[in-house]
């Protein structure tokens, strides 16, 4: 059963389990039948940890679906019928309906929170990053309204174009199961660009091709369908996006090399999400709405600033006061914009729907951060002692630095007073720690009540460290004869010396070829042009030569008709494109090969296959044409004839290009052809 088509928000589940072991690449016959891309998806039969929770992944999302239908038809049943004891079942169906979507929805939500199998092999304790799977989607079968399209628009055999109908369904298939590294995005993007062709050659504004597309969201596996190819595009360029997430996700932080490329990963899938929200509006799905797209990307960015934190922490040997003041306020940094993201994530739409794995990883961090920001405050107080000969150095630079440390100085001491006295530093390094402690607990409580998050052994072991050191630092500086009650700390200003960016997605860097580029250059042979059925014209060279004037290339354009010579009265007008000669297609030829094709003709003359291309304004130009060139006849006649000697400078045709919004498609008007004087023949202009 056909699923209806619905422009609601809906929800769906992520990609599900990525280990290095899932990059197998699909192999493929080699026997030449594929002469397009050679960019493959993965093998989806192997039996991956990826390929496996695909596997469920989609049995959940076709559950989800038949639930779904189920419940419609019941609740129309119910509203319908007027039977007291028709609705007493029809509710009872209901209910177990309603149940069996929630355990469905609960299992998703498992699947999709399964965070530590994306994360990097290393044995490197470091907090995992948050992935997104990849959005799935039904098979699409492009052939018969192709077929259909070239038929009927194009004027030409569709069997002709089997091998790139053929070609644009096996992309299509790969592009389902991307690997995970440079060549799967690869992938992604070259479909993504065959997409603007497509959108030019076989979408035209006012009619729909009849495609269904149907994507499955990628947290809670409800499917939504649509016949815009803008849906499409906007599909697959969230999964460009969330597979930026997952290459991320398994770099390797324990070296700056591998910081570095996490930092670009995180930073290019918030431009992929970035550029989603700006340029294309009214998501059927929830995921691609504005408030999830500005939630990705600000979880995206707030990543980045995890991985700066990282590196700095790496690049830090040295135990130095104003070093040590650093590290504590990238980490405040840090913490201050997880804050951001949790708030985003409680906001009425998306508290629903964001997964609570999510939100709980999302506050465990923001405490985190936090109390390490207070730790390395501690340290920087407690464990840096100055000499004399940095008594100097302690007023110019660490002093300038501490005073700028916390959001609002406190009164008493003055800092410049504690940054000299022992005992003002222990005791406030003490009050850091004290916080710092108090942070970390809140930390470990939201870890515990997360089911998802307590499975996570990673995530329990960096906790647990970071807490037990911030416990035994706390010991050290408490004193039996410490009775004095410990001061509150003040908050501490948040900084980084490197703000993350938002990278926008460079589709040019992976250079496509139209996969129907045979139709014809795209300015005239898209579906937003209209032209006549192509026509053939038979041409016999006479002693004044053929009676024409050729200009441009791809296709080339007949500028000019002289007026009763032979092109004329074959029937041949201004305006034509010359899309064949003697049979052989040209549409792609340069001037100048159309001129040999044409000079090289026998006596028996030539046939030119020609179309007319008709713009929305085509009557009332054809209008102004002819009154212009009634009138004008004789005089055009001599134009003409000076014209080709060389002796007038005038200019030969004038058209203008528009670009249309949607497709960049180019139409060429002919709007004063006629009434234009004929000039002087350039070296794409002349007159045969």
């Amino acid at each position: 059963m056909e699923e209806p088509a619905t422009s609601e928000l809906e929800m769906s589940l992520s990609d599900g389990n990525v280990t290095s072991d899932d990059e197998l690449p699909l192999t493929l016959p080699t026997d030449g039948s594929l002469s397009g891309s050679i960019r493959k998806g993965c093998d989806p039969f192997a039996q991956t940890q990826r390929s496996k929770l695909q596997h469920r992944r989609a049995r959940i999302n076709q559950q989800i679906n038949k639930e779904m239908r189920m419940r419609a038809g019941a609740e129309n049943l119910f509203r319908a019928t007027t039977n007291n004891k028709v609705k007493e079942t029809v509710a009872l169906e209901l209910s177990f309906v309603n149940s069996n979507l929630q355990l469905l929805k609960e299992e998703l939500e498992e699947l999709n929170s399964n965070m530590e199998v994306y994360q990097t092999d290393s044995e490197a304790i470091n907090v995992p990053m948050i992935p997104l799977g990849l959005k799935e989607t039904k098979e699409v079968d492009f052939t018969a309204s192709i077929e259909d399209f070239i038929c009927e628009h194009y004027g030409e055999d569709s069997s002709l174009y089997d091998k790139e109908i053929k070609e644009l369904m096996e992309l299509r298939q790969a592009m389902r199961t991307p690997s995970r590294n440079q060549a799967g995005l690869e992938l992604l993007m070259e479909y993504y660009n065959q997409l603007s062709y497509l959108d030019q050659r076989f979408f035209p504004l006012h009619r729909n091709l009849g495609v269904h597309f149907h994507w499955y969201d990628s947290l809670t596996g409800v499917p939504s369908c649509q016949r815009t190819l803008a849906f499409e595009k906007g599909s697959v360029l969230f999964n460009i996006g969330a597979l930026y997430t997952q290459i991320g996700a398994r770099q390797d932080r324990s070296a700056t090399a591998g910081i570095d490329r996490a930092i670009d990963a995180f930073q290019r899938a918030a431009g992929a999400f970035n550029y989603l929200k700006e340029n294309f509006s009214n998501a059927p799905s929830l995921d691609m709405s504005g408030p999830s797209l500005c939630m990705l990307v600000r979880l995206m960015v707030s990543q980045v600033q995890e991985c700066v934190f990282e590196r700095v922490t790496l690049t830090t040997q040295d135990t130095h006061f104003t070093s040590q003041l650093c590290l504590a306020q990238e980490a405040a940094r840090v913490s201050d914009v997880y804050l951001l993201v949790q708030q985003t994530m409680t906001q009425p739409l998306m508290k629903d729907y964001v997964p609570f794995s999510w939100a709980s990883m999302v506050q465990v961090k923001s405490e985190h951060f936090r109390a390490l920001s207070h730790y390395y405050a501690a340290v920087a107080l407690c464990d840096h002692t100055l000499s004399a000969e940095e008594e100097e150095e302690c007023d110019e630079g660490a002093e300038k630095a501490f005073l700028q440390f916390y959001v609002s100085s406190p009164a008493e001491p003055p800092l410049s007073q504690v940054l000299r006295d022992p005992e003002q530093r222990r005791k406030l390094g003490k009050a850091h720690l004290r916080r710092a402690v108090i942070r970390h607990e809140e930390a470990m409580r939201v870890h515990s009540l997360c089911k998802i998050l307590r499975k996570m052994d990673i995530l329990q072991d960096v906790l647990s460290l970071t807490h037990k050191r911030s416990l035994d630092k706390y010991s050290e500086l408490d004193r039996e004869d410490d009775f004095d009650e410990t001061a509150e700390a003040p908050e501490i200003q948040s900084q980084t010396h490197q703000k993350p960016d938002i990278t926008p997605t460079n589709f040019s860097k992976v250079k496509v070829t139209d996969i129907f580029q045979r139709l014809g250059p795209l300015s005239v042979f898209c579906a937003r042009a209209r032209w006549g059925p192509v026509r053939v014209i038979c041409l016999q060279k006479r002693e004044g030569g053929l009676g024409l004037t050729l200009r441009g290339d791809s296709p080339v354009l007949v500028a000019g008709v002289v007026p009763g010579g032979c092109a004329e009265e074959a029937g041949l007008r201004e305006g034509d494109y010359i899309v064949a000669v003697d049979g052989e297609d040209c549409k792609w030829a340069k001037h100048g090969e159309v001129v040999q094709m044409l000079k090289s003709c026998s006596e028996r003359g030539v046939e030119l296959g020609v179309v007319t291309l008709h713009s929305h304004d085509t009557q009332l130009e054809r209008r102004a044409m002819l009154l212009s060139h009634s009138s004008d006849k004789d005089n055009t006649r001599q134009r003409l004839l000076s014209g080709a000697k060389g002796q007038s400078s005038a200019s030969l045709l004038n058209w203008n290009r528009k670009k249309t919004r949607e497709g960049g498609g180019v139409t060429k008007r002919l709007g004063s052809t006629f009434s234009l004087s004929f000039g002087s023949i350039r070296d794409t202009e002349a007159m045969y």
